[in-house]
């Protein structure tokens, strides 16, 4: 096996936007994402609309849903 060839494992504490904290290992100390799985909809069971820009309300007046 090569020597110096793979990039250096370090213990890495991921912070997620909803507030959860964890600790995995990276090639980074530190990351800040947007969505893990305490809030992904596929492992919570709920389901949020993103609305940008009032796409969702602009597709039920163009299809007269209610």
């Amino acid at each position: 096996m090569k020597k110096d060839l793979h990039p250096k494992s370090v213990e890495c504490h991921v912070s997620c936007a909803c507030g959860n904290a964890f600790v995995t290992k990276s090639t980074q100390e530190s990351m800040q994402i947007d969505i893990c799985n305490e809030c992904h909809p596929f492992y919570t069971g709920s389901q949020k609309i993103v609305d940008t820009a009032g796409r969702v309300e602009k597709f039920n007046k163009r299809y007269n849903r209610g």
